[in-house]
């Protein structure tokens, strides 16, 4: 694995440096693996870790090219890690938003433009709409935000927050279930964040992304008691 792991580590230096730009084809893997100074072997095994990692993009019949490299691509991983996470991880993940999110809410006050702040009120009157529909209410609601945290122009937070949020949507369907006026008062929620976006108020807007957070992870520590001990069991806290 030394040799694999040494080729990894030179492939990866050539992409960040860009030696091989973004979108370029790799060399021939003969002249590749000359290069890298390592065996055809070797080289085929480095470019298949590589491609795992979603840096290179192995496409059968025409050869093998460096990905985009945006944070969308890059984070794919990460998405798929955040989705593996057990229930008792749940708190853990909703912290890491209430760290991140209403920080880009915030940011994103002083940079909505009018037609951006019009779709969210489409995608609010839309969740709505479907408010006696849990899975389908929940899909706007992922909508609303991250067109917000978008907007805020960090295509790196973008990314982690859309994988952070799709973890927690199971509990948010079950919450939907079980709670009575969950609905309503999640709609008045953003309801509030929309406005202060509306208004161009960072700390409003701030506050209200926080408030809206708090409350889901309220609800999670009274419905989900079984996430604290098992984090405690694990050595968590």
């Amino acid at each position: 694995m030394a040799l694999v792991d040494d080729a990894v580590a030179q492939l990866r230096e050539l992409i960040r440096s860009g030696g091989v730009p973004a979108g370029s084809r790799l060399p021939a893997e003969a002249q590749l693996a000359a290069q890298l100074g390592v065996s055809r072997n070797t080289t085929r095994e480095a470019v298949k870790i590589l491609a795992a990692a979603r840096l290179l993009d192995v496409r059968q019949g025409d050869g093998t090219y460096v990905t985009s490299l945006s944070p969308e691509v890059l984070l794919e991983g990460f998405g798929f890690a955040v989705d593996l996470l057990q229930d008792h991880h749940l708190m853990d993940v909703i912290g890491v938003r209430r760290m991140l999110e209403p920080q880009a809410t915030a940011a994103a006050a002083t940079k909505m433009s009018t037609e951006q702040l019009d779709a969210l009120a489409g995608l609010l009157a839309q969740m709505a709409e479907s408010a006696d529909r849990q899975e389908v209410m929940i899909e706007y609601d992922l909508a609303f935000h991250r067109a917000i945290v978008a907007a805020a122009g960090n295509a790196l937070l973008t990314s982690m927050l859309d994988a952070l949020s799709s973890q927690t949507t199971r509990a948010r369907i079950w919450r939907g279930i079980i709670e009575e006026g969950s609905a309503a008062r999640t709609i008045a929620e953003h309801e509030a964040i929309h406005a202060a976006l509306r208004q161009g108020d960072p700390a409003l807007a701030y506050s209200a992304a926080l408030m809206h957070i708090n409350t889901s992870e309220q609800w999670l520590r009274q419905f989900y008691p079984s996430t604290q001990a098992s984090r405690e069991a694990e050595g968590g806290e």
